[in-house]
């Protein structure tokens, strides 16, 4: 998608990230920053919390466009950021972006099948995403990408061109037309032919998402990660700490937890009384209640495994 939507110029080459991006992120916009000549310590403009605070305001986020949108190309961020879990106002900052002239792009890996999503009406230029997460298709699935309709039409943007992204009525006359001819939409950045095989688990769970419905998923979602937020606030003893925001429309289902004492030792305790979760140095906990399967009694077990161990010994 860079190859398309990041087109610096002298004036104009700079990347907006968040502080704690995902790394595959960073080595991408380093990589691609560095292709065209540029120097990524000077190119990459990365939006920080402010003192004292794990998370980012929206207010810094689009003072920082405002301030220095003439020399950003891109903006590129998480939809739910993997650290914290803090879901962006998205909506507010590519409009900012659009209105500075910079193109917006989205790393959608913790926000496709978590949060609601309304790519075309607000104006995103780009999105990709993983598919083994919240849409549940297993490690090693196939991912996605949306292109806004304003772009998937123009065969002249440039793009690294792929066999699967022909034109299906040119598709299999590569002997008689030498030249790539995009199929129009997103469909037409595609390299390759799609892994039939690893779309069989992807296809059945859109299919369960289509029966529950995102709406009535992320109703119980915002009721059963606040359950939980509020759960682990009253564990007394003040050995965790909440990360992700308070606000329920800044977080999607995960919830960061700074755990002061021995956050490994805990998270060995809890996978074997059965509860999945992920450790980040040097001290962070990830849960993801998800409300697709998981249920508020479970989140209650949780709790007291958690209230358990913050325990005096």
């Amino acid at each position: 998608m860079m190859v398309s939507f990041y087109r610096p110029t002298r004036e104009r080459h700079r990347v907006l990230m968040e502080d704690c991006a995902f790394p595959s992120d960073t080595y991408a916009v380093k990589s691609q920053i560095a292709f065209h000549g540029y120097d990524p310590a000077e190119a990459l403009v990365v939006a920080r919390p402010r003192p004292g605070e794990d998370t980012l305001r929206t207010e810094d986020l689009l003072g920082l466009i405002e301030q220095s949108g003439e020399t950003i190309a891109l903006v590129l961020l998480g939809g739910v950021n993997y650290f914290t879990g803090q879901a962006f106002d998205l909506a507010s900052i590519a409009e900012r972006a659009r209105r500075r002239g910079c193109r917006v792009g989205l790393d959608l890996a913790h926000a496709i099948g978590n949060i609601p999503l309304s790519l075309h009406d607000w104006d995103v230029d780009f999105a990709v995403w993983c598919s083994y997460k919240y849409l549940n298709a297993g490690p090693g699935a196939v991912g996605g990408c949306f292109v806004h309709a304003r772009h998937g039409r123009d065969a002249m943007l440039p793009r690294f061109a792929g066999w699967w992204g022909n034109d299906p009525d040119s598709r299999f006359k590569m002997h008689l037309l030498s030249e790539f001819l995009p199929v129009a939409g997103a469909e037409g950045w595609q390299l390759s032919n799609p892994p039939i095989l690893a779309m069989a688990p992807l296809r059945a769970s859109l299919e369960i998402f289509d029966e529950a419905g995102l709406d009535a998923l992320r109703r119980k979602s915002l009721i059963l990660t606040g359950y939980l937020a509020y759960l682990i606030d009253r564990i007394p003893g003040g050995a965790f700490q909440l990360l992700t925001p308070g606000d329920f429309g800044a977080r999607g289902c995960q919830l960061s937890v700074r755990v002061k004492l021995r956050p490994q030792a805990l998270l060995q305790a809890l996978a074997a009384k059965g509860v999945v979760a992920d450790f980040r140095e040097p001290d962070v906990l990830r849960f993801a209640p998800v409300p697709l399967y998981n249920s508020f009694t479970e989140v209650w077990h949780l709790a007291e495994i958690l209230r358990a161990a913050a325990a005096p010994a």
